[in-house]
């Protein structure tokens, strides 16, 4: 595994998660904002993570999609400890815990982790 591209692969991801989410808030869709929000990402998560892989796997790099994910999951974590929680959590009430215990947080990051295997499995596959 390419530790430095994976890191940055996770971190364009992040970014581009992040964005989406903060976003959502600005457009008032649904009376859940957190729900609407998270939506968002599930969907937003999708090209953003194949945009991500793509760059990692750029110079034909063979890697376990499945090891990668979570490692790239990883990444995601520590950045959301670092900056989403106590730049845009905090601020609104939450914590740590309530970030990192919400089910959706969790649901998210399998989808994340699951879309990194899977691409990895077509890729190296054709």
């Amino acid at each position: 595994m390419e530790i430095k591209k994976a890191i940055i692969s996770a971190a364009i991801i992040w970014i581009i998660g992040v964005t989406a989410y903060i976003l959502s808030y600005f457009v008032v869709i649904m009376d859940n904002p957190e729900l609407q929000g998270n939506l968002v990402l599930i969907i937003t998560l999708v090209p953003s993570t194949f945009l991500g892989i793509k760059f990692y796997y750029k110079n034909g790099t063979h890697t376990n999609g499945f090891k990668l994910g979570v490692f790239m999951f990883l990444v995601t974590f520590c950045l959301d400890a670092l900056i989403t929680v106590p730049l845009f959590i905090i601020p609104a009430g939450g914590n740590h815990l309530s970030f990192f215990t919400d089910p959706w947080f969790w649901l998210i990051g399998l989808e994340y982790i699951l879309l990194v295997g899977i691409y990895a499995a077509f890729r190296l596959k054709y």
